[in-house]
């Protein structure tokens, strides 16, 4: 089964990034891969107080993920899979495409203005050739209907 691999966060380039996904899922017979990324807290001296920030970091990943597949689920019918991760972000992409073979995509969503993002920059430079699929690079531009007319 064609499993298409999402990478949200809070910007709008990844929402429409995980639409794209989600319609091309629907389409080929598919299922979607989300994942949510919790970068590694600066070191705080005091234990307790770090893992509170860790523990809010990841309830606002988990938040994050569940509304948006709530609405995936309800436009486009596939139920996705979840998988939130800590640590550096290209580190957790990376892990994931190697342990699950059956990743026919890796789908990021680009910033409509600016430099792209880490991931972007990274997956699509020097990483690119080394990678088991293919990258799509969706514009954060787009708009709903673009995206599902592309799709």
């Amino acid at each position: 089964m064609r499993t298409y691999l999402a990478v949200i966060d809070e910007t709008p380039e990844a929402e429409i990034a995980l639409r794209f996904a989600a319609r091309r899922a629907a389409k080929t017979g598919g299922t979607v891969l989300v994942l949510a990324l919790i970068e590694p807290a600066e070191f705080v001296a005091w234990g307790g107080v770090q893992a509170t920030m860790e523990e809010e970091a990841r309830l606002r990943a988990e938040g994050l993920v569940a509304s948006v597949t709530g609405t995936l689920f309800e436009e486009s019918g596939v139920r996705p899979s979840i998988q939130v991760r800590q640590g550096e972000p290209i580190e957790a992409v990376r892990d994931v495409l190697s342990e699950n073979d059956g990743i026919a995509a890796l789908v990021l969503g680009a910033a409509a203005s600016g430099a792209p993002g880490p991931l972007v920059s990274h997956f699509a430079g020097s990483d690119a050739g080394k990678l088991p699929c293919p990258v799509m690079i969706i514009p954060g531009s787009l708009t709903r209907e673009a995206v599902d007319r592309l799709s």
